[in-house]
């Protein structure tokens, strides 16, 4: 499908905004421009880029009637106000994750996307790894048998030392929960993807490991380093740098995953296992290409990542042959490539291959819930239906 007569504005300048910019570009999408939180450091990056244009704000992009799609890679604060904003002028809408701070905003969220008849997307884009559909295509033909159990971690350490700052760890930007909210919010939505059940309950245990943090004044960018000659500010923490958390699923599969970004040594290491009453599944995020199969008779088996022998539903997300290692850049333009199929069309499709808004107001449901569970040392359920925080 050609996507080039379609244009798009990327709001938010940093890690992940250039990740929607490149991604974008290799979709022959037009990146017609981008906001950011300074016209000056806008201007900077889209120097870099080679884009033609910084808008001064949102509004003015909104006020673009040549622009089809808002990208939304800013911080988690931002996402209602913006998203809502670019429905009501009429824009398709990509969010980033987590789609809002509480259930009351992604609520809210959901309800203007539904009203608006548009395009919308949650960039809960580590779903795209080929070898995750893979997955997910297995356990729903029934290769595993029934899913009963379900273990993981995702760990990382750009956030081991005192000096280690980004908005993710001021609240009023990121909300309360940090990083179960930013990156434990992608394992335990893809647990949900892979085994086609959803989350009921959580028992989960918070931990703030690095309790007084020092960082500059300005913005720091996400894995980047503070300059040494700064002064820096002193600050408590409340966030969480870790956590454990315990999950049933609706058919009584249970589940165990471990969140943390001060693991020293882990970059970004993320690792999924579904024990079946047949056979398992393991994947490992650095190692995208390869599914382990796991059996209780027979040898055990790698499926390497081929479009030729893929299920459909992984083969269509490959760009390139077997052997060619797809990774994280790739799982924002299989993502995209889904998304930006209804967007030619103008509407959502009634099945949409991606992760709505309402995949999204799931997901801080279930966030939410650990944030419950922890506060009240229990099992909580997850709020659905209706009830918001």
């Amino acid at each position: 499908m050609v996507f080039a007569s379609t244009r798009a504005v990327v709001v938010g300048v940093g890690f992940v905004g250039v990740a929607h910019i490149e991604a974008l570009r290799r979709l022959g999408v037009e990146v017609a421009g981008v906001v950011g939180s300074s016209p000056q450091r806008a201007r900077a990056k889209a120097e870099r880029a080679g884009l033609p244009r910084v808008y001064e704000d949102l509004a003015e992009a909104l006020a673009d009637d040549s622009i089809d799609v808002i990208h939304i890679a800013t911080p988690n604060h931002l996402h209602v106000v913006q998203a809502t904003a670019a429905l009501a002028a009429g824009k398709h809408v990509v969010c980033e994750k987590p789609l809002g701070v509480s259930t009351a905003e992604t609520a809210a969220m959901v309800a203007a996307a539904d009203q608006s008849g548009l395009v919308n997307a949650v960039c809960f884009n580590l779903r795209f790894y080929p070898s995750c559909h893979q997955a997910a295509a297995m356990v729903a033909r029934g290769d595993v048998g029934t899913p009963r159990f379900v273990t993981g971690s995702y760990l990382q350490d750009w956030l081991l030392l005192p000096t280690d700052w980004n908005w993710r760890l001021a609240p009023a930007q990121a909300g309360e929960l940090r990083a179960v909210a930013d990156i434990g919010s992608h394992w335990l939505d893809l647990a949900q993807f892979v085994t086609g059940r959803r989350i009921v309950e959580v028992m989960a245990d918070l931990h703030t490991l690095v309790p007084v943090r020092r960082h500059p004044a300005g913005p720091v960018e996400k894995f980047a380093a503070a300059g040494s000659d700064e002064t820096l500010i002193e600050e408590e923490m409340t966030s969480d740098d870790a956590a454990s958390i315990m999950l049933r699923f609706e058919d009584g599969a249970r589940g165990l995953v471990a969140v943390s970004q001060v693991a020293a040594g882990h970059k970004n290491s993320l690792t999924i296992e579904v024990d079946g009453s047949a056979a398992a599944l393991a994947w490992l995020s650095e190692e995208p290409d390869r599914l382990w199969i796991g059996h209780r008779g027979r040898p055990n088996e790698v499926l390497h990542r081929d479009p030729t022998m893929a299920a459909p539903e992984a083969a269509r997300l490959m760009a390139y042959p077997a052997g060619h290692v797809e990774g994280y850049a790739d799982t924002f333009r299989a993502l995209f490539q889904q998304v930006y199929g209804d967007v030619v069309k103008g509407a959502p499709s009634p099945h949409p291959t991606y992760p709505t808004f309402a995949d999204g107001d799931d997901a801080v449901r279930v966030t939410d819930a650990v944030t419950r569970s922890s506060a009240q040392r229990r099992w909580v359920p997850v709020h659905r239906g209706g009830t918001t925080t």
